[in-house]
Formats: C-alpha cells, structure tokens, sequence
C-alpha cells in the first residue's frame, strides 16, 4: 500500500511529464487497497484536496497542483463516458477498472459545478457485498430470527429505515439473495444500481426517459413478479403503488428515510397513504446505522471509569450499565492506519409490526407510543444494541455515541 501511495507521490514531482492516465489509475488502486467506499476530488483555490472516505469517515490523502486541476476531471469524464466539454451541470457516470492482482472495481462517478471548478466523488463497488448474510452483518441472533420469519411470508412490506450510507442497500440486497431460488421470480428497480445479482432482473431508473419508481413499479407489476425491491420510496406515489403492490400477493422490499423504526408508520402517513392500507401490508422495519469496528489486531481492554459510568446513566439504565467493568477501543496500528478502527458493522432495531402494534397505529398513536409498545414486546432499541456490541469488543462505546445518541 505504501508502494502505491509512493507512485503517485512520484508522478506529482514529473511536472509536465506527468501520466494523467498512471496518476487516476494508481489513485483508484490506493483508494481500493485503503478500503476506501469513496475518493473525493475537493477543487479550492490552490488545486484539489483528494481525500478517502473509509470505513465512513473522511480522511485527507493528497494536495495535487491547480495545473492539473482540470485535467484529472477531464480524465474521470472520460473513463465514465461523460462530456468533456460541458462544465456547467451535473453528470452521472460508471466504468470498471481492472488491476492484474486486485481484481476488476466498478466505480460510479458522480461530477458537480463548484465555486473553484468541478467536483468529483468516485464510488468504489466492490463484490464483497455478496459475502454478506445478516450474521456480518451485525444481527443478534433475535433480530436476524425476526427477519428470516419475515421474508419467508409471501406478501407485505418489509422496510429498511435510516440516514444515507447507513447500509440499507447492502440489508436489502442480503435479503434478495436469501430468497433468490429458481422457484422465484424477483425483479428490483434501482437508483442506480449498485451490484449485479445473477438470476435477479435489476432496472435502473432514468430521469431523462421518464422511467421513475412508481413508473417502474407499474411496468414490473406486469412482469408476474413473486419479490419486488424497490430502492427507495420518495414520494406519495411511489409509497401508494408500494402498498397497493403488498395487498395484491407481493412480498415489497423497500428503504425510506427515517429516523428510527417507530417513526416509519408516521411518515407513510405522512405520504398520504390510509392508516388501514399500512396496517394491512407493513410486516417488518428496520432501522439501522453503521458504526465502525474495532481493530482486532490492536484491540485492548478499557476499564470504565466513574466519570464513564455517570455520564452513561442518563442513556442506559442500571440493570445494563452496573455489571458492566469493561469497555474496549483500539490503540492504533499499521493495519488500521493509527485509528484504531477497521471495517464497519450495523446496528439495529427491528420492529415486528404485530396486532397490538397495527392497533395503535390505527388509533393514531404517537411514534413515542408505538416505539414504547414495541420495546415491551421485545423490541432492542438501537442505542442498547449498540452498547451491547461495545461490551463485546466489536465497536468502542464512543462510535456507537457519535453514531446513535442525539
């Protein structure tokens, strides 16, 4: 990895004869080797800051020249297919890059008009989403029960709920492929599309050709689906078609952006959709976040101290935080480059919407009532997950604060 960051530290100092083409290619192969999900391209006043986004967290990598400013975007443009010559709007793009030993990276590249010259964020999509189930993911063992029985019903809603980049897309796609058999017929509409699933037909949403997701989820009712996943419901229409969709004998799969579980109902509410009609169709939420784990080759044991423990007595209570004597963090090494942390994991809360739940909901309950309901019938609120997982050793007690609590 040190080689890598080498060459391109190398490349910089050749001036005029510099390879744009070696400089974009080892930079992508850094990124990749780094773990990074993102490569930013910041243009400023004295060039671009290039910064990493790994394991969630944005990290400075390098400062190149303001020379070569437009032509690194213009090198971007080009592998993604883009115009060159249009630098006053937004423009999508993809394309992979193959490396001998590192294997091929799809990568989808997103361009944008800034104040000192056009902005670039590159998305690296590796296949290592299709190593998940819901263990690495993060589920306790209750949670993942919950969701197996869920997915195996053969109509209604299941939702994953959360900010963006919190993992909803890689829940959904692990729960596609547990149900994707010869028997079924599972067809998703993306935006984009993120992994290519084999026996699964995956359309991509376009703007320009009018194909939306509530036109989209019209055109596939008519393709005899058993499983839809839809990648986000956005609006009323979307969210009408959803429900009207798990009515009719369909098992729906879909993310909406929400703060925890309880609020979900609410917000569908919200999007004009009938108390009854959600009560009918909504078998599962989940709401997540990603946190960041702990280095297991620099993991050290972390007693709690009483400033600790008092500070924490306002979030947990007693019965969880007295047995508790130890937390973990990681000290920092060369495998996690000095921050202690490698990788990232989920947690959850996951909302069985039952009888007494569809009640509440029906009677107009509050998100307070029905999230207070939910955690007297077995429902782990995600901060508790979270702290169950720091005194596990998975995640430090501070990602799981700067992550959950408000």
């Amino acid at each position: 990895m040190q080689t890598t960051k080498h060459k391109i530290e190398q490349e910089l100092k050749k001036g005029s004869d510099l390879s744009m083409i070696n400089l974009v290619d080892e930079l992508i192969r850094f990124a990749n080797e780094s773990r990074a999900s993102d490569i930013h391209f910041d243009p400023n006043e004295k060039g671009i800051r290039i910064r990493f986004r790994i394991d969630g967290v944005l990290q400075d990598m390098f400062s190149f020249p303001r020379e070569i400013k437009s032509e690194v975007i213009s090198r971007i443009k080009v592998l993604a297919g883009l115009r060159t010559d249009e630098h006053q709007t937004a423009q999508d793009g993809r394309f992979r890059s193959l490396f001998e030993d590192l294997g091929p990276v799809d990568i989808r590249v997103s361009i944008a008009p800034a104040y000192y010259g056009e902005n670039a964020v590159l998305r690296l999509l590796s296949d290592k989403a299709e190593e998940f189930n819901l263990d690495l993911l993060g589920f306790s063992d209750a949670d993942a029960e919950n969701v197996l029985r869920a997915v195996k019903r053969p109509h209604g809603m299941i939702l994953s709920t959360g900010p963006t980049g919190s993992g909803k897309t890689t829940l959904l796609y692990t729960l596609i492929k547990l149900l994707n058999t010869k028997e079924i017929s599972i067809i998703t509409i993306e935006d984009p599309i993120e992994y290519s699933i084999e026996g699964i037909n995956q359309i991509q949403v376009n703007s320009r050709t009018g194909l939306s997701f509530a036109n989209g989820l019209r055109s596939v009712l008519r393709q005899d689906p058993d499983i839809i996943m839809v990648g986000e419901i956005r609006d009323s229409e979307t969210a009408a078609l959803a429900v009207n969709t798990a009515l009719t004998g369909h098992l729906l799969l879909s993310t909406l952006h929400t703060n925890d579980a309880a609020t979900t109902l609410p917000r569908l509410l919200d999007m004009k959709i009938e108390p009854y009609l959600v009560a009918s169709t909504v078998n599962l939420v989940m709401a997540q976040r990603l946190v960041r784990k702990i280095c297991p080759v620099c993991k050290d044991k972390k007693p709690i101290s009483e400033n600790e423990r008092k500070s924490l007595s306002g979030l947990f209570s007693a019965s969880l935080l007295e047995p508790i004597k130890n937390f973990y963090n990681g000290k920092g090494c060369d495998k996690c480059g000095q921050s202690g942390y490698r990788g990232r994991l989920g947690v959850y809360e996951v909302m069985v919407i039952d009888e007494s739940i569809r009640e509440a909901f029906l009677r107009r309950a509050s998100a307070t009532e029905i999230r207070q309901l939910a955690i007297a019938k077995g429902m782990t609120p995600m901060i508790e997950d979270g702290f169950r997982k720091a005194v596990s050793g998975l995640t430090t007690i501070e990602e799981v604060l700067r992550v959950i609590h408000e």
